[in-house]
């Protein structure tokens, strides 16, 4: 069992930033690691993933705007966001691939004036 440990979150203004970062309780490498997230209402959506090589996805509502990062001896990942708009409000749920599918318990953002 892996537990995924995140960590950040919170209220910010539009246009504003946070950073999300999430640590894999695991002595294995994980995978892949990346972030998703549910809107209230809506289907829980992927938002950016990386793998251990260094691969990214990124959903195009979040292209330029946010950046996953990872630091594989921490088996830690990281996401910064910026330019934030209010429809990225959402839980953001970690997640990792080790032959198996692991998540967070999830952090809200929230982005209002």
């Amino acid at each position: 069992q892996v537990r995924l440990v995140e960590s950040g979150g919170g209220l910010v203004q539009p246009g504003g930033s946070l950073r999300l970062s999430c640590t894999a309780q695991s002595i294995y490498s994980m995978l892949e690691m990346g972030w998703y997230r549910q809107a209230p209402g809506k289907e829980r959506e992927l938002v950016a993933t990386l793998t251990m090589i260094g691969n990214t996805n990124y959903a195009d509502s979040v292209k330029g705007r946010f950046s996953i990062s990872r630091d594989n001896d921490q088996n830690t990942v990281h996401l910064q966001m910026n330019n934030l708009k209010s429809e990225d409000t959402a839980v953001y749920f970690c997640w990792a691939n080790y032959y198996s599918n692991f998540w967070g318990q999830g952090t809200q953002v929230t982005v209002s004036s």
